[in-house]
């Protein structure tokens, strides 16, 4: 992801990132937890039996492989490296950078010459970037000529979307991230609320309803309706505009490519948007992950929007006070459309640097982390923050029985889901969308101002 140059790489301000902030945040909720999404140490992760065996692989003794991996993954990229270091007796150096710095990093390795990265986790939006400007190696020949890659197994909405460019393959699925609805019973039965929302107008409701009634947690904090993410970085408050957008049956460009930020749809979701604010966490400007996922697991907030893999750590007992007290549904839907529609939103995928000096290290590597057998060891090691890639392991037995609520929501969001622009202006465009969004937030902007300057900007960056 790149960020505008004006705006701090995330890790650097009081409220980056980091796991300092998150465990800060978590003790603040009461909570004792080893994680901010997925901000964990290998140590502390929490494996479960993964059935078959992993993939063979050569022996690569004394050839070193250096992996560039976001820090919400850097619990998983200590797995991975303790594995393959002893499947292949190579060495494999880590380095970890916030989400925001990979696609940054990965273009000035290769464009400065120094070439020292191999294998890049990069998120899927910038895959048109990274690809057109020479920073991937195409994979395409190599995953045609490797029958155990079996892409049929890749769930066919992520796929193509996280990995095509110009009819040629730049990587493999990782993370398959989507966004659902978490909600607290507990507190909806204490609201009088008597199921879930299915449309935004009932999702408003839900949250004004919680907020103004005035409820508390054990330890005297208020309880909020929302915890809305609107900090203003495009993975983040992206996301939660692009449930809204989705959901009211927008999109982000139209079939001819032209942006489609001037639709009634768009406009319904950033008003969404404004709307829930005075019954959400404060303040959704503020609002990350980080500040999110402790407020939601210590019972201070109703309605949560996330990633699947919250419904692991809400019914870990060491992590969350909300045990058997959660339930997951849908996206909402609002406006002129009538069905679920869940949004891509994060995705990552495992490539090659163009400019690796062992390419074919490089490849086996990301043939094995993403292989089927790894896919289901990081989903049931509960802080991995790993969500499904494959079929085969999203309709697994074991994940069944390890996270059965999760499961059921995965699979519903990822058999249509909506996603994101991924063409080479992609990341770009959504730090433009990101800073009017926030304008909106802060009240300096109507929607249809921001809106209406969006669709001018994203016009001018296309050249159209």
């Amino acid at each position: 992801m790149t960020i505008s140059k004006s705006e701090k790489p995330l890790n650097s301000s009081r409220r980056g990132h980091s796991r300092r902030s998150f465990v800060q945040g978590a003790a603040a909720a009461g909570l004792s937890l080893p994680l901010g999404r997925h901000f964990v140490n290998a140590q502390d992760a929490s494996p479960v039996a993964v059935s078959g065996t992993p993939p063979a692989l050569p022996d690569f003794s004394g050839q070193t492989l250096n992996f560039l991996i976001i820090q919400p993954h850097a619990v998983t990229g200590d797995i991975l490296k303790a594995d393959f270091e002893a499947a292949t007796r190579a060495t494999v150096n880590v380095t970890v950078v916030p989400y925001d710095q990979v696609q940054q990093q990965a273009t000035l390795d290769v464009e400065s010459g120094a070439n020292q990265l191999d294998v890049i986790d990069y998120w899927y939006p910038t895959v048109g970037a990274l690809a057109t400007q020479g920073i991937l190696e195409d994979l395409t020949d190599r995953i045609d000529g490797a029958p155990d890659v079996n892409p049929d197994d890749f769930i066919a909405s992520i796929y193509d979307v996280y990995t095509l460019v110009d009819g040629r393959r730049w990587g493999l699925p990782y993370d398959g991230d989507t966004h659902v609805l978490f909600y607290n019973e507990e507190i909806f039965e204490q609201a009088g609320i008597a199921s879930a929302p299915e449309t935004w107008d009932a999702y408003l409701e839900a949250a004004r309803t919680v907020t103004e009634a005035g409820l508390e947690t054990g330890d005297g904090r208020p309880i909020y309706g929302s915890a809305v993410q609107g900090f203003k970085a495009p993975i983040i408050l992206g996301s939660t505009y692009s449930n809204r957008l989705a959901g009211f049956g927008g999109r982000y460009l139209n079939d001819d490519g032209t942006p489609a930020l001037d639709s009634e749809a768009a406009v319904q979701a950033a008003q969404a948007l404004v709307d829930v604010g005075p019954y959400a966490l404060p303040t959704p400007l503020e609002t990350a992950f980080e500040q999110a996922l402790p407020a939601f697991l210590s019972g201070q907030v109703a309605l949560q929007e996330f990633w699947t893999d919250l419904g692991v750590y809400s019914q870990d007992p060491a992590q969350s006070q909300i045990v058997d007290k959660w339930n997951v549904v849908q996206m909402p839907f609002g406006g002129s459309n009538a069905e679920h529609v869940a949004p891509l939103n994060a995705g990552f995928c495992f490539g090659v640097s163009s400019g690796s000096a062992n390419k074919d290290l490089a490849w086996e590597f990301v043939k094995w982390a993403t292989s089927p057998y790894y896919n289901e060891k990081l989903l049931l090691t509960t802080g991995s923050g790993i969500d499904p890639t494959r079929l085969s392991t999203l309709n697994s037995e074991a994940y069944i029985a390890f996270a059965p609520k999760v499961q059921v929501a995965a699979t519903a969001s990822l058999s249509g889901a909506f996603a994101w622009p991924t063409i080479p202006e992609s990341p770009e465009l959504m730090v433009k969308l990101s800073d009017e969004l926030a304008l909106v937030l802060q009240g300096s902007k109507s929607p249809e101002e921001a809106l209406a300057e969006s669709q001018s900007g994203w016009t001018q960056i296309l050249g159209q």
